[in-house]
């Protein structure tokens, strides 16, 4: 099991299509995620990215879009444990990496919540979502 295993969940009112674009756009990642070293795994077009992750942490990550009413519930899921020497991963200690982990999570949401403001911008609350 993973040092740190990160799982969240954000619904955004836009469809699954303008989510998929927002992060199939390589400039954002370094931008996103600037410790870390990302190549895309598995390239799911509207249904999500999966990535392998180098840099500060090293195992994969991946954004799953699942279309839910009107918009897309944009679920994140990062599992990984700290770069040791080589670039090699070394589990870290219980402590360690549960305070990793909370870091990754408020990262994840202040991505997601930047996402979901830019797309939704101009958006009643209530109404349809922009087209």
């Amino acid at each position: 099991m993973p040092s740190v295993d990160v799982v969240d969940e954000t619904f955004l009112a836009v469809p699954p299509e303008v989510v998929a674009a927002e992060f199939a756009a390589p400039a954002s990642w370094a931008r996103w995620w600037p410790d870390l070293s990302v190549a895309v795994d598995t390239d799911r077009g509207v249904q999500g990215i999966r990535w392998t992750v180098t840099g500060a942490l090293v195992g994969s990550m991946e954004v799953w879009l699942e279309p839910v009413l009107d918009g897309t519930v944009l679920h994140y899921f990062l599992r990984a444990d700290p770069s040791g020497p080589g670039g090699r991963p070394v589990p870290a200690s219980p402590r360690r990496g549960a305070a990793e982990a909370r870091r990754r999570q408020r990262a994840a949401k202040a991505v997601a919540f930047a996402c979901k403001d830019r797309l939704e911008a101009g958006r009643a609350p209530g109404e349809p979502p922009p087209r």
